[in-house]
């Protein structure tokens, strides 16, 4: 697949800079697969949607405060973003000005360890990350709760990205659903963007996931299964075929991807020439993703982390 295939055109204004008031007041575009049939609701109608008939399968990790601004010995800024836990007190991390960066080097809590080239690093953190909430750079309004870029059931700190179909939900929607969790840390595969002239040469480094036994188990005996968010189908995607209950996948979902476990999807709006898109083009269809792409462009739906939201089902 060519890699322009994943791009589309978005007025700008349609790029949500802030959450709405009530999370779950977002709205809900609706596609049945099946039918071919197109509601626009509320994701508060998520549960007349689903009818009782699935299992809802949600990712529970947390972002860290992974964004540290320091500064360089001897002047000049430095940004830092946490992208994923090493182990110990070290750390991988995207930083910049790279250039200017040398091994050894001491920017406040953070000493740079190895370069580990496009502009990733590893490095040793003193203590736990006390930076800023790790919004996008389409975000250009700051944040005035921090907690809004996170989940209502977010537990399992790790992740350098909200895992954003699950900004809408409520404690009282989670109430009316039956729920299951499972845990995967956002790291550098979800949101880097795709390069590469042809989607298949793009590389994955892998990200980690852990799945609780009795969870799966529920999982499984499921009649349905309806995950929230594209980091929730790799985890059970990656388990249904075999890969054990906790460790790192690498799964990269294109168009003609098997599904073997999921039945229903809950997604936002995703970023051209992103692996996201391509796995929502996977699950519904190239054609029919670009159509309900455009109908949602047309329908004045906000777009992105803290945009509007879609059911396949």
């Amino acid at each position: 697949m060519r890699t322009d295939e994943l791009d589309y055109d978005l007025p700008p204004e349609l790029v949500a800079q802030h959450p709405l008031a009530r999370r779950d007041a977002s709205r809900l575009l609706v596609y049945e697969r099946a039918t071919g049939a197109v509601r626009h609701r509320r994701f508060a109608d998520l549960p007349d949607e689903l009818g009782g008939r699935y299992v809802v399968v949600v990712n529970d990790t947390r972002v860290v405060p992974a964004r540290l601004r320091l500064s360089r010995p001897g002047g000049g800024a430095a940004e830092i973003l946490l992208v994923e836990a090493l182990g110990g007190c070290e750390w991988e991390a995207l930083a910049r000005p790279s250039r200017r960066l040398r091994v050894g080097m001491r920017l406040g809590p953070v000493e740079l360890v190895e370069n580990l080239g496009e502009g990733r690093w590893r490095l040793r953190l003193d203590g736990e990350p006390e930076g800023e909430a790790p919004l996008p750079p389409y975000i250009v309004e700051p944040l005035a709760d921090p907690e809004r870029y996170q989940t209502v059931y977010s537990d399992d700190a790790g992740s350098a990205a909200a895992p954003t179909a699950g900004l809408h939900f409520t404690a009282e929607l989670l109430a009316a659903l039956d729920v299951e969790r499972v845990t995967l840390h956002v790291g550098l595969d979800t949101f880097r963007p795709v390069t590469e002239a042809l989607l298949e040469e793009h590389a994955l480094h892998g990200e980690r996931y852990r799945v609780d036994p009795h969870a799966w188990a529920r999982i499984r005996a499921a009649e349905r299964v309806c995950a929230v968010g594209t980091t929730t189908v790799r985890v059970l995607e990656s388990v249904v075929r075999r890969a054990p209950l906790e460790g790192r996948t690498d799964i990269f979902v294109t168009p003609g991807f098997e599904f073997r476990l999921v039945d229903a999807l809950v997604t936002n709006f995703h970023l051209p020439r992103s692996t996201l898109l391509a796995l929502v083009m996977a699950f519904l269809g190239v054609e029919e993703t670009r159509r309900l792409y455009e109908a949602a462009v047309r329908e004045r739906y906000r777009f992105y982390s803290f945009g509007d939201a879609m059911l396949v089902l």
